[in-house]
């Protein structure tokens, strides 16, 4: 993407303007670059100066519904076809800038240097990175979710509890990219305290680029070691009684050098839990479905018959079918056993 001076970025462009703005396909790749991204951040806050005016729009239907008047919400977004969804992310949006704009922290004039998903990014931010942002807009930059994300990994570099001091010094005096070291503190914030000391003390033993790429890489199969082990019920039910030792299993793995794979494979076991529970809640809900059709179909629609006749193969106990992307076949045996309380 071409460099964009702020005196092309703030040119002044109307809606008016953009039929003659509209660059000739046959100009230079950078001609054509620069005019498209300057009409694409232009209709960008457009777009962000609108949906905040939605917001506050929505916002008054909806406060009128609650206070019992003859306008429903719903109603009034099924005339205007909207969807709730929608309907919401424009209040939430007004609502992030009423907030931006009665703390002071933004003028008008402000607002209108941030791309749209560049001022909900910053509306999801803490309140010091939003002040950071703030005042780069204030001082005529123009913000987009690379100016957010970068001033929100500074403040997690050298704000964060859980940076060791080395790390936020050389982060502070920009030795190390705070690009690098938020991922790390993102990382071990999902690790328990007991393993989060062992990464801690490897950057702040090692405190180099090369050493804090590794440690978060590691950091990070861990989080997703312990959040799949979380999910997996066998696993659950193994601890529980005492069948096994989660954090000896850990460190097994760290010791072989395996832990990747020992990540994904409780993911993948947590994957096949979630599907298998969701394929039976389809069954039975295919099997009640076959049921209604038998019973309103009859002789006198013999191809409705036929069609149940051919969905057996999946209504029974034994679900079976054919992979369309190999010649395998698959069978799955549905067995229901209840649970009892002894």
């Amino acid at each position: 993407m071409p460099e964009i001076s702020p005196e092309v970025l703030s040119a002044n462009l109307s809606f008016a303007d953009f039929p003659e703005a509209l660059p000739d396909p046959q100009v230079a790749d950078h001609e054509f670059e620069l005019k498209i991204e300057r009409i694409w951040q232009v209709c960008d806050r457009f777009d962000l100066q609108t949906d905040i005016w939605r917001g506050r729009l929505l916002r008054l239907v909806r406060d009128r519904q609650k206070q019992d008047q003859e306008i429903g919400f719903l109603d009034w977004l099924k005339d205007h076809e909207i969807s709730k969804s929608q309907a919401y992310g424009w209040i939430s949006l007004a609502d992030s800038a009423d907030v931006l704009l009665q703390d002071g922290l933004l003028d008008q004039a402000a607002v209108e240097r941030f791309s749209k998903r560049a001022f909900i990014a910053t509306a999801q931010t803490e309140p010091q990175v939003q002040q950071l942002v703030s005042e780069a807009a204030r001082q005529g930059e123009q913000i987009t979710c690379r100016e957010v994300r970068e001033l929100s990994d500074q403040w997690l570099a050298v704000s964060s509890d859980l940076v060791p001091g080395e790390i936020k010094q050389m982060a502070a005096a920009n030795q190390i990219p705070s690009r690098y070291v938020a991922p790390f503190v993102r990382e071990i914030a999902k690790i328990p305290p007991a393993q989060r000391s062992f990464f801690q003390e490897a950057v702040a033993h090692s405190p180099d680029l090369d050493t804090l790429k590794t440690v978060t890489a590691e950091a990070q199969k861990l989080a997703r070691y312990l959040s799949g082990s979380d999910q997996v019920q066998a696993i659950a039910t193994a601890v529980s009684h005492g069948d096994l030792d989660l954090d000896q299993a850990l460190e097994e793995s760290l010791r072989l050098g395996c832990l990747k794979s020992t990540a994904d494979l409780v993911n993948y076991a947590a994957q096949i839990e979630q599907t298998t529970a969701k394929l039976f809640t389809i069954w039975k809900r295919l099997n009640a479905l076959a049921e209604q059709v038998f019973v309103a179909s009859g002789a006198s629609t013999p191809q409705l018959r036929s069609l149940l006749t051919h969905l057996e193969p999946l209504l029974g106990d034994q679900i079976s079918f054919n992979l369309t992307t190999s010649q395998q076949a698959i069978r799955v045996e549905v067995q229901i056993r209840e649970q009892l309380d002894l």
